[in-house]
């Protein structure tokens, strides 16, 4: 067990040490009948709230080193309606194969500084650069498409002006180190806009690739409304037909991003591997930061809950004292106003 008080330990003996004190000696002295046990109280209360200012707790074991090479990792993920395409693995949403991609990827170049971009109708920076791989972990598996009812047409360049940003600032910080992209999304443009081009983004990355979900045949996809209340989500309507819309890939799209990035673009499905999207790419020596220590496991709250409860008793005793003087005062009050009622009347 470990300490790690709010105030200097000397401050915190010498406080405690006088109402203590001063508690005890209430406590011993002769006389005090029934309020003896309320300066027992008191005395308690003291020592928790000096248990409470020490903030005891355990020491929790160090994380994994945190180890870096010399490679920035960005992946920038659609997770627009049709990413939701049940048409991956037999009947799966996009979603999954992606996310299987991401931690694939993110394994094969271990070591890499990493980061998660989502788009759907907005840009979101998920995961800034990190060396916590367990981080994008975490983020990846909590993917999920926007919320249907915000869909209004998407762009595949949604997040293009945010990456430029991005990408520019960690060139002019890092110049020394590799900027690698990787791109994963159906190509589907729904806006009814001609996307924008990715060229401005390749002078900032030194390689990646795009990866591209979905099939010719298409899929059907589920709505989703940021919550689950237990039953099974319908299909996303097209009110053209009447019937459940269907999502299909657009690889042409997809290369062209691919092009204009000056990456290969790579199709994917569940019997492949994402293995050649990381051919080539070398993370570099990796760096080890040392061992990263873990948050403490605190305890003073268990002092807390006994203190919360000795409070509530004395806040009672105090208000039953106030309500008990009131009633006798008010009655002493009545009985010498009939008092000098009577002397006057006798005279």
């Amino acid at each position: 067990m470990i300490i790690d008080p709010v105030i200097p330990v000397w401050l915190i003996s010498v406080l405690g040490a006088a109402l203590a004190g001063f508690a005890i000696v209430q406590l011993v002295l002769p006389g005090r009948g029934r309020s003896r046990w309320l300066w027992a109280s008191r005395l308690v209360m003291v020592l928790l709230l000096v248990g409470i200012a020490l903030r005891p707790g355990v020491p929790a074991p160090s994380l994994p080193p945190a180890a870096s090479g010399d490679v920035d990792l960005y992946f920038v993920v659609d997770t627009t309606s049709s990413m939701a395409a049940e048409d991956w693995d037999d009947g799966a949403p996009r979603l999954d194969g992606v996310r299987e991609d991401v931690l694939a990827i993110s394994e094969a170049l271990i070591g890499s500084r990493v980061s998660l971009v989502t788009f759907d109708a907005v840009t979101v920076h998920r995961v800034p650069l990190t060396t916590d791989v367990s981080a994008l972990a975490q983020a990846t598996r909590a993917l999920q498409q926007e919320i249907t009812s915000y869909s209004a047409g998407s762009s595949i360049d949604e997040p293009v002006e945010y990456l430029t940003g991005v990408l520019e600032a960690d060139a002019e910080e890092n110049p020394e180190r590799s900027r690698v992209l990787f791109y994963l999304g159906d190509g589907e443009q729904t806006s009814g806009e001609q996307p924008g081009s990715f060229a401005g983004l390749a002078p900032f990355i030194d390689g990646g690739a795009v990866l591209g979900y979905g099939t010719e045949a298409g899929g059907p996809m589920r709505t989703y409304t940021g919550y689950d209340d237990g039953t099974e989500p319908s299909y996303i309507q097209d009110y053209s037909t009447g019937q459940d819309a269907i999502s299909h890939i657009d690889e042409g799209a997809l290369s062209t991003i691919a092009d204009e990035l000056g990456v290969e673009y790579l199709h994917r499905d569940a019997e492949t591997s994402a293995a050649p999207a990381t051919a080539g790419i070398e993370v570099g020596d990796v760096e080890s930061g040392g061992d990263v220590p873990a948050e403490t496991g605190e305890l003073y709250w268990l002092l807390a809950i006994p203190l919360t409860a000795l409070a509530l008793l004395e806040l009672g005793w105090m208000l039953r004292t106030v309500l008990r003087s009131g009633i006798a005062g008010t009655t002493g009050g009545r009985r010498a106003d009939r008092t000098a009622l009577r002397r006057a009347t006798d005279g």
